[in-house]
């Protein structure tokens, strides 16, 4: 989405899923289980152990941005914005949760060249290589979305078929979820996560003017099938950390979301600073990516310190903000720049077909000039 056409009420959306997500874990699920760290705020574990839905919050936006973003977009042009969203600001995060674990993450955390190469794909454990944050699953799930949207443009279904598409996928989802289980499924088609995205097209379908009563329908469906996923992902969250979770209060949470994003939807402006508030928007995404592993390592570092958790919790989070800013105004923004120049160049799409010549249909000449298919 352009600067100029941004819904600012998002990017403030996009602060409070990050900070939803970033309580999550300092308060609750770094000491929990797995030996992540020994901080916790267990007095803010009867609320904030449910903070780990501000991920499906993202999504919600995510499916009414990309789809707001992909608006008119040919698929060369989709790429090249998603490439320059997404990459640099992952490069630099992910490095520097390597280099801080050479560092300082032993004995709980430890890193491998091997595994920073991995993570360069992003698709880590695709190359049997582990995350080097674990919050990085969120970003495969959001490619394979970016993918699946490609194809949309591409076919010209986007613009033509978008409603019956959502609609396929969602009810592909909820098979899979309650009757197939089948994981290749789930992953290829993010059939546990997918009314949240598919709640945020509708958002965007809406948004634009499509305001038929099929439309509402698909809205209420995606928000009902996003809240049945969440309730069975709640399943992980209750055998990992053996406590419980209520599904009244995930289902509560799930419509919350959507009802988020809608509302947000209604103002567009605000009466702020539109720098400030695009600087938030902005340190949101390098937030998220490095808040969960190194905020861990400096909590262990500071271990057995005079300073009450919560302190230590509140200034770790501080350094990471003012760190995530230096990050998206130093290295996103010029990398950002630096791709949407660049990538245009490089990228053929649609292929260049070889140019017509006199040759025989059996002969394997190339013609001079031909571009490789």
């Amino acid at each position: 989405m352009k600067r100029e056409n941004r819904i600012e009420t998002l990017d403030l959306l996009r602060l409070l899923a990050a900070f939803s997500v970033v309580a999550y874990h300092y308060t609750f699920r770094g000491a929990a289980a797995d030996d992540m760290t020994w901080l916790s705020l267990p007095a803010l574990t009867p609320v904030t152990k449910y903070c780990y839905l501000g991920v499906q919050l993202f999504f919600v936006i995510s499916g009414f941005v990309i789809a707001y973003s992909a608006e008119g977009r040919t698929a060369k042009q989709f790429v090249v914005a998603r490439a320059a969203r997404i990459y640099p600001g992952f490069i630099a995060c992910m490095t520097l949760t390597f280099v801080a674990t050479i560092a300082i993450g032993a004995p709980r955390f430890t890193a491998t060249g091997g595994q920073w190469l991995a993570n360069l794909l992003i698709f880590s454990p695709a190359l049997k290589q582990p995350f080097m944050d674990g919050a990085y699953w969120s970003i495969v799930y959001e490619i394979i979305f970016y993918g699946w949207v490609l194809v949309l443009i591409a076919t010209g279904l986007f613009a033509r078929r978008l409603p019956i598409v959502l609609a396929i996928w969602l009810a592909l989802s909820l098979v899979n979820e309650m009757f197939l289980h089948s994981v290749p499924l789930r992953r290829l088609f993010l059939t546990d996560d997918s009314g949240f995205f598919a709640a945020g097209i509708a958002l965007y379908l809406l948004f634009t003017g499509n305001r038929t009563f099929a439309t509402f329908l698909l809205l209420a469906v995606a928000t009902i099938v996003g809240a049945k996923e969440a309730t069975i992902g709640a399943e992980w969250q209750r055998t990992h950390f053996g406590i419980p979770f209520s599904d009244a209060v995930i289902v509560a949470i799930s419509f919350a979301t959507v009802a988020l994003v809608a509302l947000s939807l209604i103002p567009r402006r605000l009466p702020l600073p539109a720098a400030l508030v695009f600087a938030l928007g902005g340190l949101t995404y390098p937030l998220y990516l490095l808040h969960q592993h190194l905020g861990f390592m400096i909590f262990n570092r500071l271990e057995g310190a005079a300073a009450p958790p919560a302190a230590i919790a509140a200034g770790t989070l501080l350094a990471i903000l003012a760190l995530s800013y230096l990050i998206f105004r130093f290295v996103e923004r010029p990398g950002q720049r630096l791709l949407k120049a660049t990538l245009p160049q490089i990228l053929v799409w649609p292929p260049r077909l070889p140019s017509r010549s006199r040759a025989t249909p059996t002969s394997t000449t190339r013609p001079a000039g031909a571009e490789a298919p």
